[in-house]
């Protein structure tokens, strides 16, 4: 199935948050990836300045969700500890799990660590505000996700809990999954009760996404889609999203 990339920016007229970081062209051409749309125009085309972006989330550390960490040298990052835990541990030894990860890009998370500026939620975290948190783990053995109120109603950024809506509409998992037992009972009933409506679980990469939902502003159809689709309430996030589209 064609596959696209997504970055989220999860914005309100208090703050930017942005949901996962993308790959770079270097790590997109050794795995035979063409990157269309590079992270940084898409938040330029959006008016987000990295620099000054003060939190990101990471849904998991494969390398097309932690790819670009060096864009945001202010921010601080949050990920599921059991996620990090995953990605150094014995796990990393079987080749259809660990292949995903860039042993780099885990250590500069870790260094990140070190420095003070990764927080680790908690399993269903409230991060601001109509901004929360829920580790789901089955794609891997951390990931989560993220609800977002918007003036429409919830939504939850599946990421990968969810590639595409066919995997919870057919209850059939992603190739790439560490427990599918966990992701079924995800698919069953932790996703549906974030939401009001199934349909406002957002795929993590499917085309899909772009097809359903506006283009975030003129010129920018089939690159960036708005989700939240009305204005903003009190601090409810509008959400875009910036497509790293690949066909392969």
């Amino acid at each position: 199935m064609p596959m696209d990339y997504f970055v989220w920016v999860v914005r309100s007229d208090r703050r930017t948050v942005v949901v996962d970081t993308g790959f770079g062209r270097a790590e997109g051409i050794r795995r035979g990836r063409t990157l269309l749309a590079p992270v940084e125009a898409g938040l330029a085309a959006l008016g987000v300045a990295p620099a000054a972006v003060d939190d990101v989330v990471l849904t998991h550390l494969h390398y097309d969700h932690a790819g670009g960490l060096a864009l945001f040298p202010h921010a601080r990052f949050h990920l599921q500890e059991q996620e990090l835990q995953f990605a150094v541990g014995v796990h990393m030894t079987d080749s259809s799990r660990g292949s995903a990860y860039v042993a780099d890009e885990v250590a500069e998370v870790v260094r990140l660590v070190h420095a003070g500026r990764v927080r680790f939620p908690g399993a269903d975290d409230e991060l601001f505000p109509g901004l929360s948190l829920h580790a789901v783990g089955g794609h891997t053995g951390g990931t989560q996700v993220v609800r977002v109120t918007t003036a429409r109603g919830p939504l939850v950024l599946a990421s990968d809990a969810a590639h595409f809506s066919a995997n919870i509409e057919q209850r059939r998992v992603f190739a790439v999954t560490h427990e599918p037992e966990r992701l079924l009972e995800a698919y069953a009933t932790r996703l549906p009760g974030l939401v009001d409506d199934p349909a406002d679980i957002i795929p993590g990469h499917d085309p899909l996404v772009l097809a359903r939902h506006p283009a975030a502003g003129a010129g920018l159809e089939g690159h960036i889609a708005r989700l939240s689709g009305v204005p903003l309430v009190v601090d409810a996030p509008v959400l875009s999203c910036v497509g790293e589209n690949d066909t392969g």
